[in-house]
């Protein structure tokens, strides 16, 4: 039975974590490596508990109470579960992970936070790992219901169920990676969809703004409700079978990121974080964008839930 969590890490994904876990009665330890970031979590996780709960200083004391920050590594020796969200290295996550498997307890179960590498490839730096799985969380992680459990080549059928009942418990929508594939799922339709984004804009067939537009009110519209396949069954599968036939051979098939998607990495214009990417996000636009961001997922998930309950 899971009871007690480590969080290994405390930037912005292992801070969401460490809260969403406590708000669920968990008892949380999140195991630090550097106190300046640890200090920034603990101010992130209290200015998100004023907003939800206001005054109401009981609840958060209680859900205070719940989270322990420390830089020792012999916290994790309690912990049922082990959350795993540092630097997106293998040669890193490898490392820690050798560190850990030090303290934890041999019937733990052991998750890494990773957005695409190998499940198999970082439980070779873990002891048992059967006990081994992926759990991918997607940003901004309490706003955002999916979470991909992946299972590795040696991850038990086992500990892929307990890390799955686990999200379901603290009410996310959970998916099974059955194959240790790069990107899972999510990420390889992402990445698709911007591959062929590029494509578009690069051959002048549209804006930035158009593509987007596109996506917002016409297929991120529908496929906040349904996905693909469903689409493509209450479309007609003849019909989306026609368009392929023609439309196939004259999408993007590039095998590296465009030419247009490197010059702003060399440029180092890497979005909102450097207030310029594919948008100008100077003269406070780049907060303006984040907090748009989060009003218009609180409400989308608003949206989901009702109409869930709407169809059922």
């Amino acid at each position: 039975m899971i009871q007690t969590i480590g969080i290994a890490g405390s930037g912005t994904m292992a801070t969401s974590m460490a809260l969403i876990f406590a708000e669920k009665g968990y008892d949380v330890h999140v195991i630090y490596h550097r106190e300046e970031t640890a200090l920034k979590s603990k101010k992130s996780i209290q200015d998100s508990l004023n907003q939800t709960y206001l005054n109401n200083d009981i609840i958060k004391k209680v859900i205070i109470d719940k989270i322990n920050y420390t830089s020792s590594f012999k916290m994790f020796a309690p912990c049922d579960l082990i959350v795993e969200s540092i630097k997106e290295d293998l040669d890193v996550k490898r490392e820690y992970w050798t560190r850990v498997c030090d303290f934890a307890k041999e019937d733990a179960i052991l998750a890494t936070n990773t957005s695409g590498l190998s499940i198999t490839d970082i439980s070779k730096a873990v002891k048992y790992p059967q006990r081994f799985v992926g759990m991918h969380w997607f940003n901004p992680p309490h706003l955002i219901p999916l979470i991909e459990v992946i299972k590795g080549e040696a991850t038990s059928d086992d500990t892929a169920k307990a890390v799955y009942d686990v999200a379901l418990k603290i009410g996310k929508k959970p998916i099974n990676v059955s194959k240790d594939a790069k990107g899972f799922i999510a990420n390889r339709i992402q990445l698709a969809v911007l591959r062929e984004a590029l494509h578009i804009v690069e051959n002048g067939i549209g804006t930035y703004k158009d593509v987007d537009d596109a996506m917002k009110y016409g297929l991120g519209f529908r496929y906040s409700c349904l996905g693909p396949f469903e689409v493509s069954d209450l479309g007609g599968l003849d019909v989306f079978h026609s368009v392929g036939e023609y439309l196939y051979e004259d999408l993007a098939d590039d095998k590296k990121p465009q030419k247009s998607f490197n010059d702003l990495i060399d440029s180092k214009k890497l979005g909102v974080k450097t207030q310029e990417g594919f948008y100008d996000y100077h003269d406070g636009r780049d907060q303006k964008a984040i907090r748009d961001r989060d009003k218009k997922f609180i409400l989308m998930k608003k949206f989901q839930e009702e109409a869930e309950k709407a169809t059922k």
